[in-house]
């Protein structure tokens, strides 16, 4: 299943968060295609130096969540970011949504980085703070109607169902996974980003979430 979009009927402002976290996302994956390797090694996060010097590499933690492995990697991060950020931006509102985004970001970090703390593999993609969204969007919006490609034909499935199936492939098999965080020297899926990043978003959208407006369908 490949989602395309949903339902932003109930959608009242303009993301502008959102979309300026898609318009960084590009422009710094387009930084990181011109300078090459060396930006890579600067500004990805490498479990082993942030162990070796935690003072000195906690940027990266930040920097990390706005590069990616390739144009692939970046076009389906920003596609779940564009489809599902904007319901929750709107829920939230922009200023809690940019903090929830970072700190979705940050465990989803900090989740992959206890099972491979001596790690020199750089690790890069914003797919831990989206996975994020996707656990605000799946308690807020479980009933929202998602538009998926499954194989030539697009069909209307509740976000459940189809964040549901997202989940599964994390905690069980990762195959077909759209949103990936790679290690950029193997190509790799940090799963335990993924699932990091679904918990904290989860976690936090019960704090953050306006109860009872317009929006809510659960």
């Amino acid at each position: 299943m490949f989602p395309i979009g949903d339902d932003d009927s109930t959608v009242l402002n303009t993301p502008v968060v959102n979309y300026a976290l898609i318009v960084a996302n590009i422009l710094v994956f387009l930084v990181e295609l011109s300078v090459g390797d060396a930006f890579v090694e600067k500004w990805a996060f490498i479990p082993s130096h942030f162990s070796q010097s935690p003072a000195t590499e906690w940027p990266t933690i930040f920097t990390a969540m706005f590069m990616h492995g390739g144009w692939m990697h970046l076009f389906g991060n920003m596609l779940y970011l564009y489809i599902f950020g904007d319901n929750v931006e709107d829920n939230f509102g922009p200023a809690k949504y940019l903090a929830f985004y970072l700190t979705a970001g940050i465990a989803a970090t900090f989740a992959q980085y206890v099972f491979n703390t001596g790690s020199s593999i750089p690790n890069v993609g914003a797919s831990g703070a989206i996975a994020g969204v996707l656990g605000a969007y799946i308690l807020m919006f479980p009933k929202s109607r998602v538009d998926v490609l499954v194989v030539r034909q697009v069909i209307s499935m509740p976000a459940v169902v189809v964040i549901g199936f997202w989940i599964v492939l994390q905690l069980f098999s990762g195959v077909g996974s759209v949103a990936e965080t790679e290690t950029a020297d193997t190509g790799g899926i940090a799963y335990m980003a993924h699932v990091g990043g679904f918990a904290a978003g989860f976690a936090i959208a019960l704090l953050f979430r306006k109860r009872g407006g317009p929006s809510q369908t659960a």
